[in-house]
């Protein structure tokens, strides 16, 4: 067994922490979501993997009155939560949509912080194959700081494993938490051929969370997909991911100048067919029929300076629905 450490947890103004209780859902021990309809939080919009000043990296949230579910969780997404007054004892179920870095890197934050401020009940967490590994590799990385404590006479022994529980998800797969149904469709972000051993181990998801009085589509990272279209059909919210690809193209020109002719040909051609560029956004919003469009995951942040009403006309002319180009910590 290893050391949990006994400190204070210190939070920050939020509502009472109530209905908390685990329950086991599908064999995961998570916390029954509360019934008010819970805000969509866009924690971090900026498209990983670099780093940005002005954006954080991707990240979501499910916010009721006294839990939060995290929707992807980039680099410092624990921190983000902090600002707007949520800690981490409030922080109960995490999906990842894939396992590319700038989607997972706040993730042993996440474990690691509820770990070490004794955060009650276990954290669920739900992605695509890959996402046991991943979590494992959190849990063993956990030892040292574990068993080294603070040395401290009394101290509690808890092994990091115990305080989560991973499930890997499938395509098409339907779940339920409390009072939400959860539904998952393989996108357009990975390239491997269909059924090859890479397509079996890896995927790359969108969800679509089934409130009561609400339903909200997240494409996560994809590129056009028939498979998201008819999971987000009817929709209240979709909140999607964009690219600028030329955009992308001007700031790697910067940064890597030497990059060669072909590696940029083959750069342009991934962010072309696993990203949506506005025009693709619009169109699939418009063949999806829903009410309203939050646009995140800005790849090329840095060269959209200026552009993002442009891109919300484009989409909002397609969509005939309501567009917004979401920034960190917005509510929706």
């Amino acid at each position: 067994m290893m050391l949990r450490f006994i400190v204070p947890c210190v939070c920050l103004v939020f509502a009472p922490l109530t209905g908390l209780a685990a329950q086991s859902v599908g064999g995961l021990a998570v916390a029954p979501a509360a019934s008010p309809v819970p805000a969509w939080v866009t924690l971090g919009t900026m498209g990983g993997p670099v780093p940005s000043q002005w954006r954080s990296q991707p990240a979501n949230a499910l916010v009721w009155p006294d839990e939060a579910w995290l929707i992807d969780c980039g680099d410092g997404a624990m921190g983000q939560l902090a600002k707007i007054g949520i800690p981490p004892r409030a922080t109960t179920v995490v999906f990842l949509s894939h396992l590319h870095f700038d989607h997972t890197a706040g993730l042993a934050g996440a474990i690691g912080l509820r770990f070490q401020t004794n955060a009650p009940g276990k954290l669920a967490i739900y992605g695509p194959g890959g996402t046991k590994k991943l979590v494992n590799g959190i849990i063993r990385s956990m030892k040292p700081a574990a068993e080294a404590g603070y040395g401290l006479p009394g101290e509690a022994r808890v092994n990091p494993a115990d305080t989560v529980t991973v499930r890997d998800l499938s395509d098409g797969e339907s779940l339920i938490i409390g009072n939400v149904k959860i539904r998952t469709a393989q996108n357009s972000h990975y390239s491997f051929a269909a059924k090859s051993r890479m397509d079996r181990a890896y995927k790359s998801f969108s969800y679509r969370f089934d409130l009561p009085g609400r339903s909200i589509v997240y494409t996560g990272d994809t590129g056009p997909s028939p498979a998201v279209e008819r999971l987000g059909k009817g929709a209240d919210l979709l909140v999607s991911e964009l690219i600028d690809v030329e955009a992308v193209v001007a700031q790697v020109r910067k940064v890597a100048p030497n990059l060669s002719d072909e590696g940029l040909r083959t750069m342009k051609r991934h962010l072309s067919e696993h990203h949506l560029t506005p025009e693709q956004v619009g169109d699939m919003a418009g063949r999806m029929e829903v009410k309203r469009v939050v646009v995140t995951h800005f790849a090329g942040a840095a060269g959209m300076s200026g552009k993002t009403g442009a891109y919300a006309a484009i989409i909002a002319a397609l969509a005939k629905a309501d567009v917004e180009i979401a920034n960190d910590l917005e509510r929706f």
